[in-house]
């Protein structure tokens, strides 16, 4: 398993982030489903974090059904797709409702964000970054 991009920034508690951190690994297919979680310790040394607070972001993700333990076998990402999808929908909808508010905080209105975003994704960056295939930004 690739090293995972924690994105811890104090907005949240600390247990709740890594929890993030982690359900976006699975939503976005980074973490396939059935696929084995490492261990409290790994993930805990990996973070920089108490093994204690990593234990409680993974009981947050099994008891939002995303993970489970397997008796003897240790922690899997669940093969619920219909749990991954709803969660990937929940994010999307979180970040979409983010992202709204900062765009009535600079006066931009739903129309004009998506004819840009249409523009950046087609490569119509005028100096600005231009959205790649892979979501992220190039300048």
């Amino acid at each position: 398993m690739k090293r995972l991009m924690w994105h811890i920034d104090g907005s949240a508690p600390l247990y709740l982030q890594l929890a993030s951190s982690l359900r976006y690994s699975i939503v976005s297919g980074e973490r396939p489903a059935g696929s084995r979680i490492e261990s409290v310790r790994d993930l805990a040394a990996d973070a920089k974090v108490n093994p204690n607070t990593m234990q409680r972001a993974l009981v947050e993700l099994e008891r939002e059904g995303l993970i489970e333990t397997r008796t003897t076998t240790g922690k899997f990402v669940t093969d619920d797709a219909s749990i991954i999808e709803r969660t990937r929908r929940d994010a999307l909808d979180e970040l979409i409702a983010e992202f709204t508010v900062r765009l009535h905080a600079i006066g931009c209105g739903s129309d004009e964000a998506a004819k840009r975003i249409k523009e950046l994704a087609n490569g119509e960056g005028t100096g600005s970054a231009a959205i790649g295939a892979d979501g992220g930004t190039a300048e």
